[in-house]
């Protein structure tokens, strides 16, 4: 008999995971992580049996939390990820040639370690670009000190339980809206609102007490159960009207050849269903 991991992030409902092969089983400092072979879903990471990210689908969330602030942006050269100690975050970032500067906060090293050695196939290759700084640190605090001016910032954080739970506060929020430059915009992962609305509403209220323009779009990843995902969007530009002609346009002139993302995906994601509109405060 195969053994499984029991996930059991949300108090009602649970999903499980085939482990075909453990690879990595360790407690670091904040975490027990573990990578196991699964066959759909490739090799897996979780955290405290969490779910992170699976070879099969991380695309979507990598592509979404990307593609979707820098090219409705246009015009982005540096971008600050939190989090994302995968890898994945900083490999579809740095597919934007037109991308300068990258860093990346990520507070515990020892998930950029193994993720290099179990994990390469997420990265590709990202913490050898040398438009990667990579810093390990608390988000929470290189957000408070950072001088800022970034045009794009993605959090990507774990659940708000644990290390990650300063990441989903208002302070937090108020200090990544300062190092945004003009323009910029701020996108954050905000769990699956059918399951977690709660998370969606206290982030939705504390962007739009920072920004003029704030909302969220969604996405479907397999393994991130129990309905569509949510990524909070905030900016004090327009950049959200980028027509869908405009983000062809980018997209082709990238030439980034996708998994998920298409721009009228792009466009589409923003279109947001009854329950999840009236998360919104």
């Amino acid at each position: 008999m195969s053994d499984w991991i029991r996930e059991s992030l949300h108090p009602d409902y649970a999903q499980s995971l085939r482990v075909d092969e453990m690879l990595y089983d360790s407690e670091t400092d904040h975490q027990r992580l573990k990578v196991f072979q699964n066959g759909t879903f490739g090799r897996v990471l979780t955290l405290d049996d969490v779910v992170q990210t699976t070879e099969g689908d991380n695309a979507i969330y990598h592509e979404m939390l990307t593609h979707v602030p820098i090219l409705a942006h246009g015009a982005a050269r540096r971008v600050l990820i939190v989090g994302g100690g995968d890898g994945g975050m900083a490999r579809e970032v740095l597919r934007h040639r037109t991308v300068e500067h990258v860093t990346m906060v990520e507070i515990d090293a020892g998930v950029v370690g193994f993720s290099k050695e179990y994990l390469p196939m997420l990265s590709q290759g990202a913490f050898d670009d040398p438009r990667l700084d990579l810093v390990i640190a608390d988000g929470a605090d290189f957000m408070r000190e950072t001088a800022g001016g970034y045009d794009v910032i993605i959090i990507d954080s774990t659940d708000p339980i644990g290390p990650g739970e300063v990441l989903f506060t208002d302070t937090f929020y108020g200090h990544a809206k300062r190092a945004l430059a003009p323009g910029g915009i701020l996108v954050t992962q905000n769990g699956v609102p059918f399951m977690q609305g709660e998370e969606l509403t206290n982030t939705m209220r504390a962007f739009q007490a920072l920004f003029s323009d704030a909302t969220c779009y969604i996405a479907t990843v397999p393994t991130y159960a129990g309905g569509p995902m949510a990524f909070g969007w905030g900016t004090d530009g327009d950049a959200r009207a980028t027509s869908e002609d405009v983000l062809k346009a980018r997209f082709d002139a990238a030439g980034i050849d996708c998994f998920y993302y298409t721009p009228a995906v792009h466009r589409a994601a923003f279109a947001l269903p009854g329950y999840v509109d009236r998360l919104m405060p």
